[in-house]
């Protein structure tokens, strides 16, 4: 049996977003995907309460696992909350969530990621875990010390309910940058699954794009300045893959792919990197 190249071992476990995936989008992942595959539906002001729970139970229902994003300051009430959680639960069979804050004035009482966690009522509602957003490239508005206080609460406020943890991790172009935000979270201790943020092969304007939305523009333009020609047609993220299937003593990561190039054409890059082998590589690299 042929091993696994690094970066395929560490490609295997990926997960995508996709936002507002229709009923065809849902079905063409699932012809793409391997069963099970981790879809986090991306929480967008325009989705209803009852589409965001008809997304859920379509991908629930095509083999995969929804993982539903939750914003807390678009939140108007706590019984809306109440009601998603429990449409999520009972409809959809959701079990894990993205539980973010979301870059808009709070719509209601929740004016943060905490807030959700500590009086939504997770783990009474039947949810088993939840991830917790982080920002190797720090955040536009939020002091570094500040995001480091905010995640040591979140996971203590969550795992204090029972619940379990992941962090996932906002995307950047900068492999050695994320490779040092890696690295010090172990060194601190936190040692829970990490699902690093990359963005799906995306053309440049629209990496732009999302990128300067987002706040990772440095990384970006790095990217761009540091490459021998311009770069055309899609980019994906190869280096990022190669940096941290090479490193060690980083503990359980995958990559989470954002799929702005599109979640179908995202999902079949990720299974690409996972199936490579060392004799694939070997033939890419020499062919007859």
């Amino acid at each position: 049996m042929t091993a696994l190249a690094p970066a395929a071992d560490f490609g295997r476990k990926f997960s995508l977003e996709a936002t507002r995936p229709d009923t065809a989008e849902i079905a063409a992942l699932a012809t793409v995907l391997p069963a099970g595959t981790e879809i986090y539906f991306t929480a967008v002001p325009t989705v209803s309460r009852a589409e965001i729970v008809q997304g859920a139970a379509a991908l629930r229902k095509a083999g995969l696992e929804p993982v539903v994003h939750i914003a807390a300051r678009r939140l108007p009430s706590e019984q809306h909350l109440q009601d998603l959680l429990a449409g999520l639960r009972g409809e959809a069979d959701v079990r894990r969530l993205l539980v973010i804050g979301g870059d808009v004035e709070a719509a209601g009482p929740f004016h943060d990621a905490l807030a959700v966690i500590r009086k939504g009522r997770l783990r009474e509602a039947g949810f088993e875990e939840i991830g917790i957003g982080a920002y190797p490239e720090g955040h536009p508005r939020i002091p570094p010390e500040r995001l480091e206080a905010a995640l040591d609460q979140k996971i203590a406020v969550a795992t204090a309910q029972g619940l379990m943890v992941h962090i996932v991790s906002q995307f950047s172009f900068a492999p050695e940058r994320i490779l040092a935000w890696l690295q010090q979270l172990r060194a601190c201790g936190i040692n829970w699954p990490v699902k690093v943020g990359m963005a799906g092969p995306t053309s440049m304007p629209a990496l732009f794009r999302y990128a300067k939305r987002c706040g990772v523009g440095a990384s970006l333009r790095g990217l761009v300045s540091g490459a021998a020609t311009g770069l055309i047609g899609h980019v994906g993220p190869d280096r990022i893959i190669e940096t941290l299937a090479a490193a060690e003593g980083l503990g359980d990561i995958a990559p989470h792919y954002f799929s702005f190039g599109g979640a179908v054409e995202t999902a079949r890059y990720a299974c690409e990197v996972a199936c490579k082998t060392h004799g694939a590589d070997r033939a890419m690299a020499h062919p007859p």
